[in-house]
């Protein structure tokens, strides 16, 4: 049995404004599900993650490593990144020895032989691991068939113009390529007090009311924006803004039952784009927000049912 090369590298910029398909391509970002904790300043700096080695031949004998719960964020070669629920990213190597499995029917008991090629961004799955020198190996990669043919259907669907995206430099249109192949099906605005990113009781139930708005059309997909007033730096400004946005995707995901891999990948834009005078007190209040729209791909508007 030939041994799979596994050098490689695992860029993430915290700070890059780029919005994509999330089930494609989900950056660091995307999945990022971290709870912020420090607004006083902004890290730009890239989390660079490298491993170098070849996978062994036999991964039986290995020592057991820990199980994790978690969708799969990225995707690179013979490696995939879980995300669990608390935004823990953990790289995991896929050898030719590991079982993927996907597991359906009556009680859940019948399973099916997969294809790495299946391990699709997005699919919640469970990995058994074992411990090598270079990192962890999986040693089972268990997965629901129902969200497996989930990711499948999203995965197809970027044929027909679902196609990963790439920013350009300004306003929400320019967020997203091809922005105008798009229908937006609605947008809801959550505020914040100055300086902070905790969502109050009423954002708290105006996002789950979103998401169950969206959850009732065909293929939908969240784009969330954050936003700042003009009040302090623009440094503290991005920052701020891109943690209003990850706390909201964290609260969509995790209290309102948005799946991940119906999401583009959040951003933050700072004080750009107001839609009210920062010159007055009731201007910034509503420049302190989080967009977020519910946008349909034309190419698949109304096909389905």
């Amino acid at each position: 049995m030939m041994k799979s090369n596994s050098t490689s590298t695992f860029t993430s910029t915290r700070a890059a404004l780029v919005c994509g398909i999330a089930v494609l391509a989900m950056p660091a970002s995307v999945s990022a599900q971290q709870q912020w904790a420090d607004t006083s300043a902004e890290t730009t700096a890239d989390t660079t993650l490298t491993v170098t080695g070849m996978l062994p031949d036999e991964i039986s004998n290995l020592p057991e490593g820990p199980e994790i719960d978690g969708f799969i964020s990225a995707r690179s070669d013979n490696r995939i990144q879980v995300t669990t629920e608390d935004g823990a990213k953990t790289v995991v190597f896929v050898s030719p020895e590991t079982e993927i499995k996907a597991r359906g029917g009556f009680l859940g008991l019948a399973r099916t032989s997969l294809e790495d090629e299946q391990l699709y961004n997005g699919v919640p799955v469970t990995v058994r691991t074992v411990q090598w020198e270079d990192g962890l190996i999986a040693q089972r990669i268990s997965m629901k068939d129902s969200d497996l043919k989930t990711a499948a259907m999203i995965q197809r669907g970027t044929e027909q113009g679902f196609a990963e995206q790439t920013a350009a430099t300004e306003a929400l249109r320019g967020r997203v390529a091809d922005i105008d192949n798009y229908n937006v099906k609605g947008t809801t605005n959550v505020y914040f007090d100055t300086g902070e990113y905790k969502l109050s009781g009423q954002a708290q139930a105006e996002l789950c009311s979103a998401a169950a708005q969206a959850d009732q059309m065909d293929n939908a997909l969240l784009l969330v924006v954050g936003y700042t007033d003009s009040t302090g730096s623009y440094e503290i400004n991005q920052e701020l803004s891109e943690k209003r946005a990850e706390r909201v995707v964290n609260y969509l995901q995790q209290q309102c039952g948005w799946k991940p891999y119906r999401m583009l990948t959040p951003t933050g834009m700072a004080q750009a784009d107001p839609v009210a005078d920062n010159s007055t007190d009731y201007g910034k209040q509503q420049n302190r927000r989080v967009a977020v729209n519910i946008l349909v791909s034309k190419a698949v508007d109304g096909m389905g049912g």
